[in-house]
């Protein structure tokens, strides 16, 4: 099984020879323990194109040292990435392999550089033996494989102890700076590797497909922002990260409001078919974070109720519930990134951005079509709102509410989108918008905790259970939903066009 390691660090400049500084000057060390030299041979892997390390991926088989393995590293900050261990094995571990699924397709993975170091390593200890940091001066051999051109080079790299105040790396750094040693200006040893061992036939860059300050350009900026959110969500939803299903699912309704709303940029005959693709996506993930979204709500309902009005064994049947359901979804959720239709999608996203279907619109000046774009769906969703308005209270305003609210959603992404052509006035339009999707959203989730309510208390009936606490929350989102209601119009009233 991989096992999962934050890795907080920092490089340095270093000339073969440096003599490394007093470190016990260092706030809080008090001793330095000198480890030796250890022998590292790395051989890191990637696409022939590099899709990993454009993403700042690195994957690698390292022999040698206390962690040799497999290790597949994430970005998380500067100077922070997760580190995903696998035992050592002759070809790629499938729980590092599924990781690379959305990045690598139907390709595979191959030995493009190969690094030896022979690391000597001290280790930074507090008064009481604690470990606060380890700091090694690498000697560094790099090769481009499979044979090509060679790099060699010195570096200091200091880390931060799993337990440790990251503050530490400041004080370090603050000696070391003294003594003259400067931070690298390559983030990871590959990236350097990669840089100095480059062909010298790498392919030049290529010229966008729109022009800068066009409709085209913004748009496909947009689209492009979206499309690689999902591809890099993808390991975090299957690592099951906070939000990560959440943030997936929001990309994917993004990206599709964004092929809707600009249809005069681009051409709806090939985006169309995107969006429904994207339509699937969003839904299969949208079990997962809906069901998340319910529970914590109910738990909150629950915990908020006086303790004299939870009658029966309701935290638990609530517990049951949401594990059940929870399980499912996310099985559901990962079903979806494992099919080929998945893969066919993000293939089809990759061939819209490399050969755009741009319209005459796309040639024009970004602020205006972009704003009218925006204010159509504006009106789209004054339509929508007003329609729900006429209704009587019931299930059918409940619905025309529902739909007003996706309206909302699709038109706060449109202004988002907008945001660099159209500045101040799409981020203002934006956060109205915003809180009308908002209040429309509390009445949604209030209608859909009714009937999850509701059969609760069947189901606790059937079991010989009270169903007296169910009933009051039901009446409790009854109330929600009907406070929403009364405060729409104010809040729809603010949420002038542009």
């Amino acid at each position: 099984m991989a096992e999962t390691k934050r890795e907080i660090e920092r490089k340095y400049e270093a000339a073969a020879g440096t003599d490394v500084p007093d470190l016990t000057r260092v706030r809080d060390v008090a001793t330095v323990a000198d480890e030796g030299v250890v022998e590292l041979d790395a051989v890191y892997h990637d696409t022939p194109d590099l899709r990993l390390a454009a993403d700042s991926i690195t994957l690698r088989r390292r022999t040698g040292g206390s962690d040799a393995g497999w290790h597949l590293k994430f970005p998380v900050a500067v100077g922070v990435r997760d580190e995903i261990r696998a035992p050592l094995s002759d070809t790629l571990p499938p729980d590092l392999a599924v990781l690379l699924r959305s990045r690598v397709r139907g390709g595979e993975v191959v030995p493009v550089v190969r690094l030896r170091s022979a690391r000597d390593v001290r280790r930074l200890l507090d008064a009481d033996g604690g470990l606060l940091a380890e700091l090694s001066v690498d000697t560094v051999r790099a090769r481009r494989l499979p044979k090509g051109p060679r790099a060699s080079w010195t570096e200091i790299e200091v880390e931060a102890a799993d337990d440790a105040d990251p503050g530490i790396l400041d004080a370090v750094e603050k000696q070391l700076r003294k003594a003259g040693v400067r931070p690298s200006d390559a983030p990871s040893k590959l990236a350097r590797a990669l840089a100095e061992t480059a062909p010298e036939d790498a392919r030049p860059d290529t010229a966008p497909p729109a022009a800068p300050g066009t409709a085209g350009a913004a748009v496909l900026a947009y689209v492009r922002e979206q499309a690689e959110a999902i591809v890099a969500l993808d390991p975090a939803v299957r690592r099951d990260l906070p939000d990560a299903v959440h943030q997936l699912r929001v990309a994917c309704r993004r990206l599709r409001s964004a092929l809707k709303t600009y249809r005069s940029v681009l051409d709806r005959n090939a985006t169309d078919p995107l969006g429904d693709e994207l339509k699937w996506l969003a839904g299969e993930l949208g079990v997962a974070r809906d069901q998340e979204v319910l529970a914590e709500r109910l738990r909150g309902r629950l915990t908020d109720m006086p303790r004299p009005l939870r009658l029966g064994p309701v935290k638990a049947r609530l517990r049951i519930w949401d594990t059940a359901r929870t399980k499912d979804a996310r099985r559901k959720a990962v079903a979806a990134l494992d099919s080929d239709r998945y893969l066919a999608l993000l293939d089809r996203l990759d061939a819209l951005l490399a050969d755009p279907p741009l319209r005459e619109a796309a040639g024009r000046d970004a602020a205006k079509v972009l704003a009218r774009a925006v204010r159509k769906d504006h009106a789209r969703l004054a339509a929508r709102v007003d329609r729900a308005l006429s209704l009587a209270p019931g299930h059918e305003r409940d619905l025309a509410l529902h739909e007003a609210r996706k309206a909302a959603k699709r038109t706060r992404y449109a202004a988002d989108a907008a945001r660099l052509s159209l500045g101040k006035p799409a981020k203002k339009f934006s956060k109205r918008v915003k809180k009308v999707q908002s209040l429309l959203g509390e009445h949604q989730d209030a209608v859909v905790a009714r009937a999850t309510l509701r059969d609760l208390a069947v189901q606790a009936h059937a079991a010989g259970e009270t169903a007296f606490t169910w009933g009051l929350l039901y009446g409790r989102e009854e109330a929600a939903a009907d406070a929403a209601e009364r405060e729409l119009p104010e809040v729809w009233d603010r949420a002038v066009p542009l």
